[in-house]
């Protein structure tokens, strides 16, 4: 009878085992999907399309709405460059680097980098990372240079994530790679500068976007 009431002990502490476990899968943030339907992966190109307000014709890769390209910063001032939404043009194509990179797949709600895929004559590299404050505009701006993985304080600034909006996705600036830092926390949209650029920035305003395949 003491085997049995042991064995039974065993059974029942098994079976809540295996439901923690299968509970903790099943907390794993969802997974962030393309325009095809696809599941975003790590270290493939992909646009960043903001949301259209025209639907595309079905004939090809759609190029209307808009597209996160890198422009120079000024006249004076080539590099680093700065991330800018243009209109008519599906921009350049990007890769996400989560912040486990041996995880394959891009998770909502996960740090991760973001890297332009484009050759510059910049020595800053093309990873996305958070600007200094702009006191003449009172904006952060996002720019280049930064690094990829090296999670930590160091890097807090290159960190960014995706969130579900409504039936698409919005890119945030809330980097948790650090317990005791304490950063900003806002969604990245656009700023219009005075020359007309639609600069990245972070905003109080969610900015919906969507993950279009570079193929």
């Amino acid at each position: 009878m003491k085997f049995m009431f042991i064995y039974f002990l065993c059974f029942l502490l098994f079976v809540f085992s295996t439901q923690l476990l299968l509970g903790a899968a099943d907390a794993s943030p969802e997974q962030v999907i393309d325009t095809e339907g696809k599941i975003v992966r790590t270290g493939m190109n992909y646009y960043i399309r903001p949301v259209p307000t025209t639907p595309c014709d079905g004939r090809g890769p759609c190029v209307v709405g808009s597209g996160f390209v890198l422009i120079a910063r000024s006249t004076n001032e080539t590099c680093p460059l700065n991330v800018v939404v243009v209109e008519g043009f599906r921009g350049q194509a990007v890769t996400f680097t989560p912040v486990d990179p041996k995880k394959g797949v891009i998770r909502v709600s996960t740090d991760l980098n973001i890297k332009t895929s484009l050759e510059t004559s910049c020595t800053q590299s093309t990873v996305w990372k958070l600007d200094a404050f702009d006191a003449s505009s009172g904006q952060w701006f996002v720019t280049t240079g930064g690094v990829i993985g090296n999670p930590g304080k160091d890097t807090i600034d290159n960190w960014f994530k995706i969130e579900k909006y409504d039936d698409d996705y919005k890119l945030v600036f809330c980097p948790t790679v650090c317990n005791f830092c304490k950063p900003l926390c806002k969604n990245v949209g656009v700023f219009r500068d005075s020359n007309g650029n639609q600069r990245v920035a972070l905003t109080d305003a969610p900015y919906k976007v969507r993950f279009q395949p570079s193929t």
